[in-house]
C-alpha cells in the first residue's frame, strides 16, 4: 500500500514540477517577469498559496486566470517577490557600515548607492538616516529599486505602521544612532510618517536583477537577503551585473545567509566585514 501511495505522490511532484514551468514560462512571455531560475522549492510554497488563495485546484488554472486577469498577476507578483524587510534590521549590519563604509564614502565628492531589491523601503530610510548622522547624506544619491511596481508605491509614501516604532526605535539604538528615533517621523495617516528630506536624493525605480542590465556606477551596492531565493545560475548572472556596476574599491553589501564564496568573483574582492557579509572590490 505505501509503494502505491509513494508512486501516486511522485505522480503528482511530476505534474507539479511540470504546471509550475508552464505557469512560469507563460508569466515570463505574458509580462516579461521571469521567475525560471528562482530556487524551486520555495518557488513551488509561494505559488500553491497564491493557488489556495484565488480559490483554485491546480496551478495550471491558476495560470489560467492570471494570462487573462493582469491584477491576479499582480497579486502573484507580491507572493513571489519577497518583501520581509524592517528599519534598520540586523542592527550589527549598520554598526559595521558606520564604521568600516562611511569613511570610504568622504574620500568621495559625490557617491552613488544602489540598494537592490528595497521592496517597501525601510532600509532605504534606515541608510538615509545614517547617512545624514554620518555627514555625506547631501552628497549622496541612492537609487532604490525593486521588480515590484507596488512595494516601490508604499516605498515613496514613507509611511509605516506606528505599532512597528518600538522594535523601529530599539533596532535604530543598537544600530549607533545618535538622535532620538521620534525626532525622523510624525505620527499621522494612521502611521508613522518619516521626513521627505530623507529621501530628496532617493531615485525609486522600477529594477528586474533577472533581466535588467546596470543602469549606473555606484561606490555600493546594497542587496541584502535577496540572492538567497536564487538558485546558482541566477546568482551567478546577479554577481557579474553587481561587479560590473561597482567601481573599483566599490563595497557591496549581502545579507547575513548569502556571500561572494564560490561565485566566479570571489578573487575580486576582500573583506570589508566578513561577518557582516561587507566586501571591497580591488580588481
Amino acid at each position: 500500500m505505501s509503494a502505491k501511495v509513494d508512486e501516486q505522490a511522485a505522480q503528482r511532484d511530476d505534474v507539479d514540477e511540470i504546471e509550475l514551468a508552464l505557469l512560469l514560462e507563460g508569466v515570463y512571455r505574458r509580462y516579461g517577469f521571469d521567475f525560471r531560475e528562482y530556487a524551486p522549492a520555495s518557488l513551488r510554497r509561494r505559488v500553491w498559496r497564491r493557488v489556495q488563495a484565488e480559490g483554485l485546484a491546480t496551478i495550471s488554472a491558476l495560470q489560467d486566470k492570471l494570462l487573462h486577469d493582469p491584477a491576479c498577476m499582480e497579486r502573484l507578483l507580491l507572493d513571489l517577490s519577497i518583501n520581509v524587510t524592517a528599519m534598520f534590521r540586523d542592527p550589527a549590519f549598520y554598526v559595521a557600515f558606520r564604521q568600516k563604509v562611511v569613511p570610504l564614502l568622504r574620500t568621495y565628492p559625490f557617491t552613488r548607492i544602489w540598494v537592490a531589491g528595497c521592496s517597501t523601503g525601510e532600509e532605504v530610510y534606515s541608510l538615509a538616516i545614517l547617512l545624514h548622522e554620518a555627514g555625506v547624506h547631501d552628497r549622496t544619491r541612492i537609487y532604490a529599486t525593486d521588480i515590484n511596481e507596488s512595494v516601490l508605491s508604499h516605498a515613496r509614501t514613507g509611511v509605516f505602521p506606528l505599532d512597528k516604532m518600538r522594535e523601529y526605535t530599539q533596532n535604530y539604538i543598537r544600530a549607533g544612532g545618535e538622535r532620538a528615533f521620534s525626532e525622523y517621523y510624525l505620527a499621522k495617516y494612521d502611521g508613522a510618517q518619516f521626513q521627505r528630506s530623507l529621501v530628496d536624493n532617493v531615485v525609486f525605480a522600477q529594477h528586474n536583477l533577472v533581466s535588467d542590465r546596470s543602469f549606473n556606477e555606484f561606490n555600493v551596492i546594497i542587496c541584502r537577503n535577496v540572492m538567497i531565493y536564487f538558485d546558482r545560475t541566477l546568482q551567478n548572472r546577479v554577481h557579474r551585473l553587481f561587479y560590473e556596476s561597482l567601481v573599483t574599491f566599490g563595497v557591496l553589501a549581502l545579507g547575513a545567509k548569502e556571500s561572494i564564496r564560490f561565485s566566479p568573483f570571489e578573487d575580486r574582492y576582500e573583506d570589508l566585514d566578513a561577518d557582516e557579509r561587507l566586501y571591497k572590490k580591488v580588481d
